[in-house]
Order: structure tokens, then sequence, then C-alpha cells
């Protein structure tokens, strides 16, 4: 039996977790868990008097944990589990340990990533491959600057008479359908959670920005201020998802970044905002114009010809295509336009230096690892084969004649298990693992019989 390994945090990681330890002797326990290939976080608590081990890596978890499938089982046959001896991996910090403030007790949190056993890197790890595509820009000699916006639901903690969730909402919808947009009242009347989890976000050093009433009632938007870190970025996304839904559930809410919680309502993006700049710290999407640059037009070329290689990780569930509906503001349509929230990519309207692309396909039920890893190696994609991009759309994208994003589960894994694509950019390893993955997902799902079938199927035909 082998010896258990001392490993070193980041100098910097170690110096802010060392401050916070000593400033919070009443902490009580800690949080130390990792991000799986869906998003959902997988860990365990220690008490407060681990977390110097925690820091050096002796949390340890099987590294099968990473794959999990959304119910939390093994993926059957995955050379992880009894292939392998279900053999651990060791979890190393990447962010420095924060305060959980939604906790009773005094709880703190350490974010970590799984690594094989002698602290190299773990292919099954989303996080890992994220990290490849963006070494892989950073050769050509570009860094991605990236801010996310996300979409969620606010949710009460009961259900209505037919087990639906039912949205917080200070305006009273039934009668006559409302949408709610930049509604200020919808943010007066949740006023307490909003500054609950602007006060979490401070702690953990999350850079929340702006937060709107989004199109729905119950629904809201809070955007993230851009990093030139992708992985940091996709890293402050997760924490982020992690902290709504630890500061509603202090409220007696519930948070749902779900796709679609309601048919007949809008759906949840996660928008990512990305531009690049150069070793100089230039933006290189901007060259005076209004257009933009050549390397923009490359760039968004790139990320139209892979989008529906990359679909299965923009849409990573079953749920996730009931979002793609014509005049949803989701798109349906490969195109790209200045300043269209119709098109697939939209160019915002900016100054000249803060010109940057605007990826509108993914939901908010992603695992931003994955997205960010996709829209990278589309834009490496566009700018070493110097792809031209169409010509921009404008006025209403969902007219245009053009090719259609894939709009089934099915089809999108797929296109995902055909495309060299992701054998070149990704390891193909992790790449067989994420289908062995979704494939699994699916059949469970498409073996139920659901409700609506029942009712207008079991006694009719």
């Amino acid at each position: 039996m082998s010896q258990e390994k001392e490993f070193t945090a980041q100098p910097e990681l170690l110096e802010q977790s060392r401050k916070f330890l000593a400033e919070h002797t009443d902490l009580k326990w800690i949080e130390g868990f990792m991000f799986d290939i869906n998003g959902v976080p997988r860990g365990k608590w220690l008490p407060a008097e681990a977390a110097e081990k925690l820091l050096k890596g002796s949390l340890q978890m099987p590294r099968s944990a990473v794959s999990l499938d959304i119910w939390g089982r093994d993926i059957e046959d995955s050379p992880l589990v009894f292939a392998s001896g279900d053999s651990d991996g060791v979890c190393l910090p990447v962010s420095p340990i924060s305060l959980a403030p939604w906790h009773r007790e005094v709880t703190a949190q350490l974010h970590m990533q799984l690594h094989e056993a002698d602290g190299s890197s773990l292919y099954a790890d989303p996080r890992a491959q994220l990290q490849r595509v963006v070494d892989r820009l950073q050769k050509l000699g570009y860094t991605a600057v990236c801010a996310t916006e996300l979409e969620f639901y606010l949710l009460r903690d009961d259900v209505d008479h037919l087990a639906r969730p039912r949205p917080v909402s200070d305006n009273d919808a039934e009668l006559v359908p409302s949408t709610d947009v930049y509604d200020l009242s919808e943010l007066n009347a949740q006023r307490h959670f909003f500054a609950d989890v602007r006060a979490a976000c401070e702690e953990q050093g999350i850079p929340a920005d702006s937060v709107l009433s989004e199109c729905a009632p119950g629904q809201f938007e809070i955007n993230l201020l851009h990093s030139a870190d992708p992985v940091k970025v996709a890293d402050q996304t997760l924490l982020f998802k992690r902290l709504l839904k630890g500061v509603a559930r202090s409220h007696g809410f519930r948070v749902s970044t779900m796709a679609k919680p309601f048919g007949d309502q809008a759906g949840n993006g996660m928008h990512v905002h990305m531009s690049l700049v150069d070793s100089h710290g230039k933006n290189v999407f901007d060259d005076g114009s209004e257009e933009g640059s050549e390397l923009l037009r490359q760039a968004a070329a790139g990320m139209l010809a892979t989008a529906n290689d990359a679909m299965a990780f923009f849409a990573p569930h079953s749920n996730s295509y009931r979002r793609f509906q014509e005049s949803s503001h989701a798109p349906l349509n490969l195109c790209w336009g200045y300043d269209n929230r119709t098109t697939t990519l939209r160019v915002p309207a900016s100054n000249p230096e803060a010109r940057r692309i605007e990826h509108r396909i993914a939901g908010a039920d992603v695992n931003p690892y994955l997205v960010l890893a996709g829209i990278l190696a589309g834009v490496c994609h566009g700018i070493e084969n110097q792809l031209q991009a169409p010509d921009p759309v404008e006025g209403d994208a969902y007219q245009v004649q053009s090719e259609q994003l894939i709009n089934t589960w099915s089809g999108a894994l797929k296109r995902f298990d055909k495309s060299a694509l992701w054998r070149e950019y990704l390891d193909p390893r992790f790449v067989e693992l994420f289908l062995m993955l979704k494939r699994q997902e699916m059949a469970e799902i498409g073996a139920r019989v659901t409700d609506v079938e029942y009712q207008s199927y079991l006694h009719r035909v």
C-alpha cells in the first residue's frame, strides 16, 4: 500500500487560504469538492482542523467520481471503474478557501480538481480538457478574454397541484401572461435574496456585475465580469451557480438553471462574450473599424463551422433541446451579425477597443469548462485554417436560409461521435468517456414513459 503523498498548493492560493483560516477561528466545516462532467459538485465535508491537509492534497476520491451520470451513478463499462479497480485520484485545490455564508454553522469551501494519484492531470476531469484547448490557443499567440451571462429561475420550495415548480414572482400573471423583462419591481421584491448573493460573491471573489429581471416571471440574469483566464471564468461560473443555489435554500427558495423548466416560458441561457488579446494585451478583434478585424471574422467562421460538432456540449441534456424554438431568442440558424440578438453569434455594439463576439447557443444547464472548450476550439479551427465567415445577417435571423443547429440530443451525440475535431483538440479518452456517459443518460430517459403519454394514450388508443 503506497504512502499518502503531499503536494504543494500554488503560493498565492496557499497564502490566501491561510489568511482566511487565521481570520475565521470559529470555522466548523470545510467542503472540499470538484465538478464532474455534468458540472455537478462532488466532494466531502471535513472538520475545520483538516484544512491544512486538504491544501496539501489529502482528499482522495475515486477517479470515476468525475464521470458519474446526472443521477450520480457509475458509467457502465467505464474504464475508470471496475476495469481499473475503481482506484483513487487526488483532489488538489484550484481556488483559495473561502466562506460559504449560506450555511447555519460557519462553513468554508475549497474548490479542487481531481488528478491522478501522482498529481498528474486526469484526462476525465473536464477542467483539464479546457486547459488543453487554452494551451493550444496560446501557442497561436492569443489569450481569450471571456465573460458569462447566466439566466436562472428563482422558485418556491413547494410545487403546484401537478407537482410542477412555481416561480417566485411579484407579478400576478394568472390572467394575462407577463414577461417582466427589466422589471425593477421583480428585483425589489427579492432584494434581500440578491443582497445575500452579492455578499456571498464578495466573500468568494466572484466578480458579479449587473442583475436584471428576464423574460419570464421569476427569471433573472446575473453577469460576471470578463477575465483573460478562461479556466478561471469557468471556475467562477460553476461556483456562482453553486452559490445561487445555496443562498436560495437559505431563503426557503430554489434556483434552477435547467434549460427549459416551463414549456410556455423563456428558457435559461448562458451567453459567452469572447475576444482575443495578443502577447501585448491588445484586442486583436479591434482594427479601429465598426466591423472588426479579419481575425474576428476567422474566429466567427470557426465557431460557426464547429457549432454542430460542439452541440453536445452546448445542449448536454434531454431538456436542453426544448429551449430552441423560433422567436425565442435562442438561435436556430448558423449565422452571425452585428448587434443582432436573433443570430447565433452577435457582435455587440461597443467601442472598437471592446470589440468582441457573443456566443448565444449554450443553455444555463451546461458545464462551462466544456462550453468554453467548444467555443475556443472553434476559434482555433477558424484561425488555423483561415476560414472565411459568411456575410453578416441583418434583420430576423429566424427567416434566414442557412445550416440549422442540430435540434435533437441523439443527433448531437451522433455528430459529436463522428467529428474529427474533438479527437484533435481534446484527449480521445475523454471523448469516448463523454459519449458513454451521455448515451447512458439518454437510454435511461428514453426508457421512461411520461405522464403526458399516459394521459394522452392510455385509454384513448
